[in-house]
């Protein structure tokens, strides 16, 4: 068996017990649809800043209640997005790639109809760098094409305008961390 076909045989294995974890993730039960009701990520400081925290993600009637906490960042508003790739490798996170946008909208604020999955808008540090914070969101999913499961959580430097194409003129990404599934 040549070696590719060892890699794709591999590949296949590794990959179906996922495939079906998320099929019946997915499964109906009457109208409610069962899967992860809790995910929470850690952010972990990117090269040359000093931004930490954790984001707690709870599925309710109304949407995804999210709270936070983050530590280590400059006075002001901050971009908080959710990003594409779960890969916070790079010293810079920019291997976590762009916003998540599995509709291909244009880049909006958290209340707009037209905007990215991923455009949670800002969050505000205090005198001390610190941010606190609650909000609810409509289209961050946990489970489905809309689910932030596995994807990565972005804190950027400046505040997001809201409106400029791709990603709202942010800056720096200060802090960056992956979504996982919790108890």
């Amino acid at each position: 068996m040549s070696l590719l076909k060892r890699l794709l045989l591999v590949t296949a294995v590794l990959l179906a017990p996922a495939l079906l974890l998320g099929a019946a993730a997915q499964k109906e039960e009457g109208h409610k649809v069962m899967g992860p009701t809790h995910a929470v990520c850690v952010l972990h400081s990117t090269k040359g800043h000093k931004a930490h925290g954790v984001i707690h993600f709870r599925l309710t009637d109304e949407g995804v209640a999210i709270s936070g906490e983050i530590s280590g960042l400059t006075p002001g508003e901050h971009a908080f997005h959710v990003h594409e790739f779960g890969d916070c490798s790079g010293a810079d996170a920019m291997s976590a790639g762009p916003h998540f946008n599995p509709d291909k909208k244009k880049h909006g604020g958290p209340h707009d109809d037209d905007r990215h999955v991923g455009d949670l808008g800002n969050i505000t540090a205090n005198g001390r760098g610190v941010a606190e914070f609650k909000m609810m969101d409509k289209l961050v999913k946990l489970h489905g094409p809309h689910s932030i499961i596995g994807r990565s959580l972005i804190v950027h430097a400046k505040a997001d305008d809201l409106k400029s194409q791709p990603a709202g003129n942010a800056g720096d990404r200060v802090a960056c961390g992956v979504v996982g599934i919790a108890k």
